[in-house]
């Protein structure tokens, strides 16, 4: 089995350790001079404008040899890439090399025909938000929290829960209006559930950051499920998950109302929740 990571940066970076990063390069449309990234097919930039070079890192079950590296080549040629260099290999244990390949790939990207979601919802201040959530719902806005399943890590939700935040800006317990029950990590699902019927919770949110094995989509389908069992459907809390490795237009397929990826900060997850249970917000912050 052969697990894949991508890695764009721009030429003469190094890639120290099996992590990947995601910076630099970007796109560029084609033509001299021409760095705006819309209104036709672009291409990579890696060196020079339009040259189609791109940078991807990967782990083969192999020990690190010259059979290993010319393996490396074989997959990233498959990939599309000509001609590919290996810039960087190092062992990662027994029987695995970590890999970063480098080089030039001939397919155009038009972001004309890509598709995203959208925020579709005003951004408040706590100030604002406090005062919708107070007109609408005279009563505080509930939310739970948790990590679910064997995920151990908390960074995630702590950092849109806790009033120290995160990105500077302060956590859903600074909202004076927001009761927040941060339930901590490996909370079973049960548990979860019980909890939120416990607190009257309007919405629960949920961060996954392990995703072997699909991991955090099984227990998000796992989550939603168990809601959707115990509640009317008129009184089911909002279901929000969060997490780097979930796609945003993932919602439906998982059975919740609003997916949040990496980056996500507590002002974002406040004013949805708003938008959601206290609609009088968009009054209020216009």
């Amino acid at each position: 089995m052969v697990s894949t990571s991508s890695t764009t940066e721009g030429a003469g970076s190094t890639t120290e350790g099996a992590s990947s990063t995601t910076e630099g390069a970007g796109l560029t449309t084609e033509g001299a001079g021409s760095t705006t990234g819309v209104g036709g097919p672009i291409r990579p930039y890696g060196d020079t404008t339009g040259d189609g070079m791109v940078q991807v890192s990967f782990t083969l079950p192999m020990p690190h040899s010259k059979v290993a590296e010319g393996a490396a080549l074989q997959l990233a040629t498959k990939m599309g890439m000509d001609p590919a260099l290996v810039v960087h290999a190092k062992p990662m244990g027994e029987g695995f090399t970590f890999f970063v390949v480098y080089g030039r790939v001939n397919h155009l990207v038009e972001p004309d025909k890509v598709e995203v979601v959208e925020r579709d919802y005003p951004l408040l201040t706590p100030k604002e938000a406090n005062a919708a959530i107070k007109e609408s719902l005279r009563r505080r806005l509930v939310v739970v929290g948790a990590c679910i399943g064997t995920d151990a890590h908390t960074v995630g939700i702590d950092a849109i829960l806790n009033i120290k935040g995160f990105a500077g800006e302060k956590g859903l317990e600074y909202y004076r209006e927001v009761k927040v029950v941060n339930l901590g990590a490996q909370v079973s699902v049960p548990e979860l559930v019980e909890r939120a019927r416990a607190e009257r919770a309007d919405a629960v949110l949920v961060s996954q950051v392990v995703t072997q094995r699909d991991a955090h989509l099984l227990n998000t389908r796992e989550m939603s499920a168990a809601f959707r069992e115990s509640y009317p459907a008129d009184q089911r809390p909002l279901l929000v998950v969060g997490g780097p490795r979930f796609s945003e237009s993932a919602a439906a397929d998982l059975g919740v109302d609003r997916v949040f990826s990496r980056g996500t900060t507590p002002g974002e997850v406040a004013s949805y929740l708003v938008h959601r249970l206290a609609p009088t917000a968009e009054r209020t912050a216009s």
